[in-house]
């Protein structure tokens, strides 16, 4: 498991990507999004994006990060 500290990173990419491209049909950004899926499903072991983003969450919380991850689920 990747350090909290990443997944934290991720996630708010993640989420980032996901606001964006709901407004944008830029290919470069859904690519983006696709890639930073793919690496939080393999970083936390999970075939679907929202199941990595409910681990890697419960890993931020467990270690004691600071709490820059939405709570809300965003829309995949």
């Amino acid at each position: 498991m990747p350090h909290p500290s990443m997944l934290r990173t991720l996630v708010s990419r993640y989420e980032e990507l996901a606001a964006t491209s709901a407004d944008s049909a830029d290919p470069k950004i859904r690519r983006q999004r696709e890639d930073t899926a793919y690496t939080l499903c393999v970083s936390t072991g999970t075939r679907d994006i929202r199941d990595a983003l409910t681990v890697a969450r419960q890993v931020i919380a467990a270690a004691g990060e600071p709490s820059a991850v939405s709570a809300t689920p965003v829309s995949v």
